[in-house]
């Protein structure tokens, strides 16, 4: 299969997703079915479109366990990685990067959620820009990001960042803090935060993103 017929596949699913999420609340999306088959037809799409053992695939398998929104939400991330290394003619080689267009993508999408009070919605996907951003700086900054063949966790990416140099202990235990407002979201567990919190999270991923640039 051509490159350019495997974009346009990952693309069509990728806006029937971002078109279905948007107006929805997160409950809602997680009753709908229709959250769980398009997550499902995301995961099949990566799978079909890369090899046996890539990094795609792995990461697909980290999101098993969330809600149908947050694997949703995980799919999503996993298939824009895709999507933008084949444009970019990097799937040779695997790199684990997306274009800074993603990041924006990503941080718009949670704002206008957000503004909207789906708050819930907001926090998984933040999560998400901020995850691929993590990964993006292991890259940029030489930190493997795969441990016995396996990714790494987004926690242990952090630590190694801090260890590396790349931000000090501080900003480490700032990034570890929106990641568990992020695992609150992805598993369900909507009254751990309110929409404040949510709001300093995306304020805070954006500004961070500025600061620390993959």
């Amino acid at each position: 299969m051509a490159i350019e017929d495997m974009v346009k596949q990952l693309n069509e699913l990728l806006t029937k997703a971002e078109h279905f999420v948007a107006g929805k609340t997160v409950s809602e999306l997680n009753e709908n079915m229709a959250t769980g088959l398009l997550a499902n037809r995301l995961e099949a799409a990566v799978a079909r479109l890369s090899v046996n053992g890539s990094v795609y695939r792995e990461q697909l398998k980290r999101g098993s366990g969330y809600t149908n929104f947050g694997r949703l939400s995980h799919n999503l991330q996993v298939a824009l990685s895709l999507r933008d290394d084949l444009v970019a003619g990097w799937t040779a080689t695997v790199v684990e990067l997306v274009h800074a267009d993603t990041y924006s993508d990503f941080l718009q999408m949670s704002d206008g959620l957000l503004a909207k009070g789906y708050k819930d919605a907001a926090a998984v996907i933040t999560g998400t820009a901020l995850e691929v951003h993590v990964r993006a700086l292991c890259v940029k900054s030489s930190v493997p990001t795969m441990v016995a063949g396996k990714p790494k966790k987004a926690d242990t990416m952090n630590a190694d960042l801090k260890k590396a140099g790349v931000y000090d202990g501080l900003q480490q235990k700032e990034v570890t803090t929106w990641m568990a407002l992020r695992n609150s979201a992805a598993h369900g567990n909507y009254d751990d935060y309110d929409h404040a919190q949510v709001r300093r999270f995306l304020d805070g991923v954006e500004a961070f993103m500025r600061k620390f640039p993959a």
